[in-house]
């Protein structure tokens, strides 16, 4: 008996399953900013490869415009007619112009380019770099001396980072035209009077602001993707999982990052 319980209170006690949550969850969070660090190495060190950021470019910003130039159309052509009537009320319709520059500018343009790319994009880099993980592409390219985080990570990532930004830009640009559109069929505002109307109540922080939110945008969707990837396991379902998580993830990071950047802007203004 007392045999019996010696033996008992030597084993050693389970550990709760609050304290393994929390402990996966530290670990994760070395293992992301672990990523990240070996991304800032690997980017600016040689070989450069061009080549592959243009392509990623291409892949990032080029297939992307037909989904942004419809998206961007609509978001300030419904923007536009969802603001007139309460405008309206008031006798404020002159303002439309300026308010959907301030919305748009602000907030919408980097936001909803943010979020197409990470479901389009996000998408496809999870899914391309888990399909090359669990068939063993990756580890075949390290085995014969090759850089694959540099030309798989670093150039999908840099990619990103610059294609989205100029996204932004243009989704703004015709996100204005959507909104003109029913400016002038209400309004019958001529192109150039709203196009004034239109930048007179920006400022360089607007500027500013936006491109910063969407290249921020743009380095987490691209890392967040390749991170999933990257580290995507169990096969075929692992790869359908790595691209799912990529598209949540970024989307909940890219409004956190919005509320920070917005919060950070405010005090500038």
């Amino acid at each position: 008996m007392d045999q019996q319980n010696s033996t008992s209170a030597e084993l050693p006690k389970a550990e709760p399953s609050i304290f393994k949550g929390f402990k996966q969850f530290f670990i994760d969070v070395y293992d992301v900013f672990r990523f990240i660090f070996r991304f800032f190495k690997e980017v600016f060190a040689p070989p450069y490869e061009f080549r592959e950021l243009i392509k990623q470019c291409w892949e990032v910003g080029v297939r992307s415009l037909l989904l942004i130039t419809v998206t961007g159309f609509i978001v300030g052509l419904i923007f536009t007619k969802q603001s007139r009537p309460s405008l309206l009320q008031f006798g404020a319709t002159s303002w439309i112009p300026s308010l959907v520059s301030i919305a748009i500018m602000r907030a919408l343009a980097p936001l909803v380019t943010a979020l197409i790319s990470a479901g389009r994009v996000g998408s496809s880099i999870g899914a391309e770099l888990g399909s090359m993980r669990v068939t063993e592409q990756i580890d075949a390219m390290e085995v014969s001396g090759t850089h694959p985080f540099k030309y798989l990570v670093c150039m999908r990532t840099l990619a990103t980072t610059i294609a989205i930004p100029l996204l932004s830009v243009y989704n703004g640009l015709i996100a204005m035209l959507g909104g003109y559109l029913n400016v002038y069929v209400n309004e019958g505002t001529s192109f150039t009077t709203y196009v004034q109307q239109f930048f007179q109540p920006l400022g360089y922080i607007d500027f500013f602001s936006s491109l910063a939110k969407a290249t921020i945008f743009g380095f987490t969707i691209g890392i967040v993707g390749s991170y999933k990837g990257w580290n995507s396991s169990s096969g075929t379902a692992g790869v359908g999982k790595a691209a799912n998580s990529a598209v949540v993830t970024a989307m909940f990071l890219v409004f956190i990052e919005e509320v920070i950047i917005v919060q950070i802007t405010g005090w500038f203004r």
